[in-house]
């Protein structure tokens, strides 16, 4: 933790109560001018710290936007002994998902042979990058991806054992996207197999899971999970393709949630659900989808029409393929492609 981190931390432990320099300088195991550099860099990143007459500060406020020191505090916070040994935050960025492929180009095995993490796996697994802005996001199929302000976020997850069943972790996302959005907001969402989150019929999170590949041993060693939050999203600044289906969550700095505190929740809620029994985290996503029982067009090979045809959701099963009935009774078992519901595109991972 660095000690603008550390500050941060005391300085929200003891709210609205003063703290000498030389009480965060102790504590921190710093120069009084160290404490004051960090304060004043916490100011820039939009914290409201008050100074005393007597030398001590104040935190009066916090930052409404994204930030490493309150992602942080808010992990501290809410899920205790959490591992947070990787976390960036950006402002812009082209794509999280690009960064943290990036990351992982050149560092080499995230496992040994006999399964323990590597160095490098050390650093990276449950790593989070973040950031406010995309500005080449990218969606199933290498599809753009409409980023306006919201939250960027990418997490690098790479198992013992590897990865066997992508399209599992983009539902169990999805399942932690839900639990968070309900906890802190008391929201009540829903999913569309398999990948975006809906509230009030429009869409206001998408997921993008990627796989990282050992060619030494042709195993998916880890995964990249993307996850798009609207945030506060002008319908002006809304592409006209998507103005009937696009939404977004409501931050209000008076509710007392933050774009950090939502993320970090998002965050720690994921990290949770993918160590859960997959059977329980399965059942709680056939619970939040919307899909099952409804009728629509699907799209086997993406742009050929001839391929269409229509079917039935009549449930998902444990490996989170969509099972659907045809108009002759019988069923399949759906792992990609698309489904046309009421003139909307639902597209799957």
């Amino acid at each position: 933790m660095t000690t603008k981190e550390k500050v941060l931390q005391i300085l929200q432990q003891n709210r609205n109560k003063a703290v000498s320099g030389e009480t965060l300088a102790g504590e921190c195991s710093v120069s009084r001018t160290a404490v004051w550099k960090a304060v004043n860099s916490l100011r820039e990143k939009g914290f409201s710290i008050e100074g005393t007459t007597n030398g001590g500060y104040i935190l009066t406020a916090e930052s409404t936007g994204l930030s490493r020191e309150n992602l942080i505090f808010s992990l501290t916070k809410s899920f205790s002994g959490l591992c947070t040994n990787h976390i960036e935050v950006f402002e812009q960025i082209d794509s999280t998902n690009t960064y943290a492929k990036k990351l992982l180009s050149g560092c080499g095995d995230l496992r040994t042979l006999t399964g323990e993490l590597t160095e490098a796996g050390e650093k990276y697994n449950n790593a989070l990058i973040i950031s406010s802005r995309q500005t080449a996001g990218r969606g199933r199929l290498g599809r753009s991806f409409f980023s306006n302000d919201g939250i960027y976020m990418s997490v690098i997850y790479a198992p013992e054992g590897g990865i066997t069943n992508p399209a599992r972790i983009t539902a169990f996302a999805a399942v932690a996207v839900c639990r968070a959005l309900k906890t802190l907001l008391n929201l009540s969402p829903q999913v569309k197999w398999i990948n975006d989150i809906f509230i009030d019929s429009r869409k206001v999170c998408g997921i993008l899971t990627e796989g990282i590949t050992n060619f030494e041993t042709g195993r998916i060693e880890a995964a990249v999970i993307g996850l798009g939050i609207n945030i506060n999203m002008s319908p002006d600044s809304v592409p006209e393709e998507l103005k009937d289906i696009a939404g977004s969550i409501t931050l209000d700095p008076a509710v007392g949630v933050s774009k950090s505190q939502l993320a970090a929740q998002v965050y720690g809620e994921l990290l949770g659900v993918l160590s859960q029994n997959p059977q329980e985290v399965m059942q709680e996503y056939r619970e939040l989808s919307f899909l099952i029982g409804q009728t629509f067009d699907v799209h086997p090979v993406i742009g050929d029409e001839k391929s269409v045809y229509q079917a039935r959701a009549t449930g998902i099963d444990d490996n989170a393929g969509l099972i659907v009935q045809l108009s002759d009774g019988t069923t399949r078992t759906l792992t990609s492609g698309e489904v046309k519901l009421n003139s909307y595109n639902f597209t799957s991972v």
